[in-house]
């Protein structure tokens, strides 16, 4: 029974060094080196309470490592995000917006021309929409070769009044880095990022993923009514605002690019239930497609296969039709930009 109970603490005392080190690793106020040598300190402190356990003196180890890991964290809960630092150019500014009757103003949108993977000419604009002529949604997921893990945008199409959608607003919930702060998958679980939602034009935030970064981008019609559309717009903006009035942290499991949809979303669309895809973010358009989110009569494969829209924006690289051209071929849309009327699985209209 004692060998047992030392195991345990001992595997405690391995998940609390681990976690304080990773945690001074990402976010001690200092220089790199000085982050380093604290959380090899901590490691070692860890070292020292495990020596204490199997020397049996295990009330000593456990008080010591309870008293370093109460330290601890009254510097971490002390830590809160801030809006007021100076931003990477692509998330210096968020979606932020107001209803004006029938229009939605966004302040900005982000239109910037990529010529590098990490450099483009930077512009940002005030867009007025007309939310009467909020025709589509579509579902973006951009993968760049982590199992399990991509990225997903939601764009927003609006019709031109004669049934062809051709404006598109994209939003992008991402982590807002510093100027020259490079990103870090575990620095999204300690901190290390607050959270933005940006508003983009689509040639700006596709084109980005699948000609300059050469990530694997893929394109689902999504199957959800008008009203849900607009409801859904307006709450992505909302939450933009309340970010700028109060900030997040982003963390990489509890508030990334598809659990904060999904909060939004089930707000909207009852019955939606909580599933390990919403975290395997690559997995996640087979949740949409098992509880009738994409198109019906089309399989997973056909419409992923299909919707693969990667060497299309390649060749629409240059080409201010850009969004027109990577829906060719896509379920859901004809080749001028057209949306066929879609019904649902209930054999609803969606349009």
């Amino acid at each position: 029974m004692s060998l047992l109970i030392n195991l345990a603490l001992s595997l405690v005392l391995l998940v609390l060094s681990s976690w304080g080190s990773l945690a001074l690793l990402h976010r001690f106020p200092a220089v790199a080196r000085w982050r380093r040598i604290a959380a090899l300190a901590w490691l070692l402190l860890g070292g020292v309470w495990l020596g204490w356990l199997w020397q049996g003196s295990r009330l000593g180890a456990v008080l010591g490592m309870g008293l370093s890991m109460l330290i601890l964290l009254c510097w971490w809960w002390r830590l809160l995000p801030e809006s007021d630092l100076d931003w990477a150019d692509d998330v210096r500014f968020l979606a932020t917006g107001r209803q004006l009757g029938q229009r939605l103003v966004l302040d900005h949108v982000r239109c910037f021309d990529w010529y590098r993977h990490d450099a483009a000419s930077v512009a940002w604009q005030r867009r007025e929409y007309d939310l009467q002529r909020l025709a589509t949604l579509d579902l973006f997921v951009s993968s760049w070769g982590r199992p399990g893990i991509v990225h997903v945008l939601l764009s927003f199409g609006f019709d031109n009044g004669q049934g062809v959608v051709d404006d598109f607003v994209t939003f992008s919930v991402e982590v807002r880095r510093e100027r020259h702060e490079p990103f870090s998958e575990i620095g999204g679980f300690f901190k290390q990022y607050e959270l933005a939602i940006i508003a983009a034009d689509e040639r700006d935030a596709i084109r980005l993923r699948s000609n300059l970064r050469g990530e694997t981008v893929t394109l689902y019609r999504v199957l959800l009514g008008r009203r849900e559309r607009r409801e859904l717009l307006l709450a992505l903006v909302e939450q933009a605002n309340q970010l700028a009035r109060e900030p997040r942290f982003y963390h990489t499991v509890t508030a990334n690019c598809s659990t904060l949809v999904y909060a939004l979303i089930r707000r909207i669309v009852e019955a939606l239930p909580l599933d390990h895809r919403l975290l395997l973010t690559g997995r996640l358009p087979g949740y949409v497609h098992d509880h009738g989110g994409l198109l019906p009569g089309h399989s997973l494969s056909e419409l992923e296969r299909r919707g693969d829209i990667t060497e299309r924006a390649l060749a629409a690289h240059d080409d201010h039709d850009f969004s027109r051209r990577i829906r060719a071929g896509v379920p859901g849309w004809s080749a001028s930009g057209r949306r066929p009327m879609l019904k649902n699985r209930g054999g609803d209209r969606i349009e």
